[in-house]
């Protein structure tokens, strides 16, 4: 297939999106429509889903655990490896390069080694022919430039993986993944750099340019941990939801909308937004937020390692979360299966945005765990105390 820079000329600006730019947001792996957004606010989400965190999983190449190393982390490779379990998303992050191109990467730099010495070139600073050079090349017996990695503690690491992959654009994803699995696309920028609304444009429409002509049928969310970015992919287009990304306070930043599910909330509120994903813990520390949260006719998804325990994937179901992302794909969705798919099809939720209980012979006998509403009220007490120690 051949590859392309985006001309970002051809989308037009704020709230001037084509009306024929996406086709209807139906896919087959859900039980009802599929995700509803009306040219509102309107939405919603009509079963608990399950995301694949950069597909099949993130890489963590100092864990001990090999299912954190077994296939690299946002490739094509790592989409369909995802897709034959039953789950409804992945999510992956997108750049662009300097040449226009959005291109699948986490980190904001790549690293690769030069004659012994180890090189840091920022993604966005390299053009798309650049960007493709690292990893394993697709062309028969071409060398990739061997891709490194900073782990949070600083230290610098090869980035090995038992099944290597090579990297992949936006565009490519569309055309080769299995097209009913939706796409929960992370607008990725860096936290250390102060942009402008013009460089934010520009980058948001050279997304949607590539989104527009080849998205489809196929479900998608558009998320991001930058405020401004959040607002402005939502002014420019009405055809996909926008989720707030934040870390619920687990982590501060000097922009305060970044520090707390309440502060989260303002930023949905303020923009027009159709939801919130948080950092697990962050919830789990203020199970309060989520009431508030439903009562603004907001979605709520969450990320992090305890997603990957499908014990506190089930309390969040119960706790009226929508969805959650997951790096250990086959485990979680088997555990929901066994645990809460039964109460997907009629969840009962109280007004407080919590599940009152799990009622009906058939949900009784197929659930693994049970709550009365007594027990789920101690549990929501004493989670955020065991969370902050």
């Amino acid at each position: 297939m051949a590859l392309k820079a985006v001309h970002v000329s051809d989308v037009p600006n704020l709230d001037q999106v084509p009306e024929n730019a996406s086709l209807s947001l139906y896919s087959t792996r859900f039980n009802s429509k599929g995700l509803e957004l009306s040219r509102t606010t309107s939405f919603r989400i009509p079963k608990f889903l399950v995301i694949g965190h950069r597909g099949h999983g993130m890489n963590i190449l100092q864990s001990s655990d090999s299912r954190m190393k077994a296939i690299k982390e946002n490739s094509i490779l790592s989409f369909n490896s995802a897709a034959k379990f039953p789950i409804d998303f992945i999510e992956f992050d997108v750049q662009v390069t300097k040449d226009d191109c959005p291109v699948i990467f986490h980190d904001d730099v790549i690293l690769s080694e030069e004659n012994g010495t180890i090189f840091e070139k920022r993604v966005t600073e390299l053009c798309l022919a650049e960007f493709l050079c690292y990893g394993p090349q697709k062309e028969t017996g071409k060398e990739g430039k061997f891709l490194w990695r900073k782990t949070k503690d600083g230290k610098i690491v090869k980035w090995n993986v038992e099944i290597d992959a090579p990297l992949c654009t936006l565009e490519e994803a569309f055309q080769k993944v299995e097209p009913s699995l939706g796409f929960n696309i992370e607008l990725k920028f860096d936290d250390h750099i102060v942009y402008q609304q013009e460089h934010l444009i520009h980058v948001l429409q050279a997304i949607l340019q590539v989104v527009f002509e080849f998205a489809k049928d196929r479900p998608i969310i558009f998320s991001s941990f930058h405020p401004d970015a959040a607002h402005l992919v939502r002014k420019l287009q009405n055809n996909y939801p926008v989720f707030f990304l934040t870390n619920g306070g687990t982590e501060i930043y000097y922009d305060v909308r970044r520090n707390s599910l309440e502060e989260a909330l303002k930023v949905c509120l303020e923009g027009g937004l159709q939801g919130i994903v948080s950092e697990v813990k962050g919830v789990f520390r203020n199970p309060a937020a989520v009431p508030k949260i439903k009562e603004s006719k907001l979605s709520l998804l969450t990320y992090g390692k305890l997603n990957n325990v499908p014990e506190a994937v089930y309390m969040q179901h119960l706790m009226g979360i929508e969805g959650v992302i997951v790096d250990l794909v086959q485990e979680i969705t088997k555990g929901v299966g066994d645990m809460i798919k039964p109460a997907i099809a009629n969840p009962i939720v109280a007004e407080e945005g919590l599940s009152d209980q799990v009622n009906g012979e058939s949900n009784e006998a197929n659930s693994k765990l049970q709550f009365s509403q007594q027990e789920l009220s101690f549990l929501l007490k004493l989670i955020p105390e065991l969370i902050q120690h």
